[in-house]
């Protein structure tokens, strides 16, 4: 650990964790803008010239799901937050020598279409945003209010988010993700497809309810990489909602082929 007392000691450490932490951004103004940083003030912070006040280096480890430790100790020590549900299950469902790589599933935001589990002719379209901590790769969306008010749920953000750990497969992904307090789960598994930009994920994804309830238990599922730039995510967060099948991006109608019943 660097010496406490050698504050240039402490903005290179915290310069380089910076820096690593980035890389999984869709860009370092992006990231300067959510956490609500001066750009010119944050590439200080990255530069090793400065580092922030405790309110700001509060902000930043609660975006990235870490403690204060980023400031003395290199990322590389800082043991991350388990991934999934501790030594007894840690060689059967993930491992950290078999973390998923940027180029088979990148960190950032996804747009995703699927059948409605509720209305069997409408289709869903939502956006959910991609990281990583350490190894571990996870993901955090939100249902649309019109999705929980037709469930009879409460439509305030605490119960419309959910949040996912991504599993590397031996032929794709598996997608665990639930409500706060376990209110719902759902399973998805995904298998990159060919598309002309390579940012197209399709597969399938269940829901866990009782046989006997009405609706649809599971149906495909496809995922869109976006461009990573502040208009096109804004413009995907405002088309989250329910459609027709006709008012579907034309290749997401094509991967979720609402005419052919999923086996």
């Amino acid at each position: 650990m660097p010496n406490k007392e050698n504050p240039a000691q402490i903005r290179s450490v915290f310069g380089e964790n910076l820096r690593k932490l980035s890389q999984d951004q869709p860009s370092v103004t992006v990231l300067a803008s959510r956490l609500g940083i001066n750009r010119t003030q944050f590439n200080r912070y990255l530069s090793g010239e400065s580092f922030p006040r405790p309110d700001i280096l509060a902000r930043i480890c609660a975006y990235f799901k870490l403690d204060a430790r980023i400031l003395l100790e290199p990322l590389s020590e800082i043991t991350p937050q388990p991934p999934t549900f501790g030594h007894y299950m840690s060689e059967f469902l993930v491992s950290g020598t078999n973390a998923i790589p940027q180029n088979v599933f990148p960190s950032g935001f996804y747009r995703f279409s699927r059948r409605s589990f509720i209305d069997h002719d409408l289709f869903v379209i939502g956006l959910v945003f991609v990281f990583r901590t350490g190894n571990a790769t996870f993901l955090r969306g939100f249902e649309t209010t019109k999705a929980m008010r037709m469930q009879s749920l409460p439509t305030s953000p605490i119960y419309r988010e959910f949040r996912g750990v991504v599993l590397p497969q031996e032929e794709g992904l598996a997608i665990i993700a639930g409500r706060k307090n376990g209110m719902t789960s759902s399973f998805n598994y995904l298998g990159r497809t060919a598309s002309f930009g390579n940012n197209f994920w399709a597969g399938y994804t269940t829901r866990t309810i009782p046989e006997v309830t009405a609706g649809t238990r599971a149906t495909r599922l496809v995922y869109e990489y976006l461009q990573q730039d502040t208009a096109t995510v804004l413009n995907a967060a405002r088309g989250k909602g329910f459609y027709t099948i006709e008012d579907i991006p034309p290749f997401h109608r094509r991967l979720l082929r609402p005419d052919q019943d999923f086996a």
